[in-house]
């Protein structure tokens, strides 16, 4: 959060006048998402907030929007706080003739690429395309169930090695595309948006930020949030198409029965709305909470201090009763999921993931040992190559993204 002490404060008095910066707003319910897509920040505000807004940014005084408010509400409100709290936002250009520091936006991924580039990927008729295209593939493998292949499939090599390394590279392939479907579909409703590494729990993952989506009408938000699905499984369906057209002994059946395999892998990773999956965002859209994953794992907490001392935090507040009902609801059930959930993945890591890949790491190692065939030898690489450079790079990104939670923020980011 940023500094809000009094020499951090920007002086405003009842006859200031502000400029604002360009701001996009939204309705939401009883509440208006307020934002500024330049520096991806946003705040959700009561209908009177946003009014104050407005009447700002048609150059009122503050003791004339101040006014205006009363005569509307009924109510009194302190506009030079509000502003002060705007201004804090890096939402105000100016303050009379004082110019305030704009904070620095970030970057976004393939800053050429443009709305007008793009714009298809948010026509109604895509949608539609996509679904249709699935449903032969459905149809396909339903009049012929032998299509679909077993996980023998992803062995189209006798050479291990080729195996692993083709398979990682269709793999971390299959998901740079997912996320330019994102970045894509975003940047056509004029959302900048960023691609990057990241982690959940034991999963090193790719992510896109387009935290300016808030802003778009619902239709772009969900389009925005299911395209990465979309497009495996159109990939996937052209993929069954393949199959049911080709020579199942041929090269080119054998190498798309894996790839149709990859494909649908991440499918499933969807499901685990815990970790802040495509469905997850959905699912917070639809229940119009702010924050789900947050105030779901405050509410988790706030039992377990209950359940564990319930005599020390007899007085504590519950996080969720601030919420409104709607919202209220939805994240004591998502509590329960994420806490399920998280404790069932990091249970399968302890037993089978973790000792795998120790196993299979140390066979590596041993098979670089004198005496092995050249085979061999390039078996074990491959594998300390791709398991342990994805293991490492797990390590890094999850440092990385440690010591940024730890710095202190240039602005709030309330909602995103």
């Amino acid at each position: 959060m940023t500094d809000t002490t009094a020499e951090a404060q920007p002086r405003v008095g009842p006859a200031s006048r502000v400029a604002l910066h360009e701001l996009s707003m939204r309705r939401d319910r009883d509440e208006w998402i307020v934002g500024r897509m330049g520096t991806r920040t946003f705040v959700a505000l009561p209908s009177a907030g946003a009014g104050a807004v407005r009447l700002l940014g048609e150059g009122l005084s503050v003791a004339r929007t101040q006014e205006r408010l009363r005569a509307d509400t009924g109510e009194e409100f302190d506009i030079a706080d509000f502003v002060a709290d705007l201004a804090v936002l890096g939402f105000v250009a100016r303050i009379d003739d004082r110019p305030l520091p704009d904070p620095t936006p970030p970057r976004a991924s393939l800053p050429r690429l443009r709305p007008r580039h793009v714009r298809f990927a948010l026509h109604p008729v895509l949608p539609v395309a996509v679904a249709v295209l699935t449903a032969a593939a459905v149809v396909v493998l339903l009049l012929r169930p032998g299509l679909l292949p077993g996980y023998r499939a992803l062995l189209w090599s006798p050479h291990g090695s080729v195996v692993l390394l083709s398979g990682a590279a269709a793999g971390w392939t299959l998901l740079l595309v997912h996320e330019l479907a994102h970045l894509v579909t975003a940047r056509a409703a004029g959302v900048p948006g960023r691609m990057s590494l990241g982690t959940r729990l034991q999963f090193l993952v790719m992510q896109t930020d387009i935290s300016g989506i808030e802003l778009a009408p619902r239709r772009h938000r969900l389009t925005a949030y299911l395209s990465g699905i979309a497009l495996n499984l159109s990939v996937a369906s052209a993929l069954v198409l393949v199959l049911a057209v080709t020579d199942p002994a041929s090269t080119v059946h054998r190498l798309s029965a894996a790839a149709l395999l990859l494909a649908l892998m991440p499918l499933p990773f969807q499901l685990m709305v815990f970790t802040r999956t495509d469905v997850y965002f959905v699912l917070q859209d639809l229940t119009g909470c702010r924050d789900l994953y947050g105030d779901g794992l405050a509410y988790a907490r706030y039992r377990y201090r209950r359940a564990l001392r319930p005599r020390t935090h007899a007085g504590e507040d519950d996080p969720s009763a601030r919420l409104p009902r709607h919202e209220r609801r939805a994240v004591r059930v998502y509590s329960v999921v994420l806490v399920v959930g998280t404790a069932a993945c990091l249970a399968f890591m302890a037993a089978v993931t973790l000792p795998l890949d120790i196993a299979l790491l140390a066979r590596a190692v041993r098979g670089l040992a004198p005496g092995n065939t050249p085979a061999g030898y390039a078996d074990s690489a491959a594998v300390l190559v791709t398991l342990g450079g994805v293991n490492v790079l797990w390590l890094v990104t999850k440092w990385r993204d440690h010591r940024s939670r730890r710095r202190p923020k240039e602005v709030a980011r309330p909602g995103t």
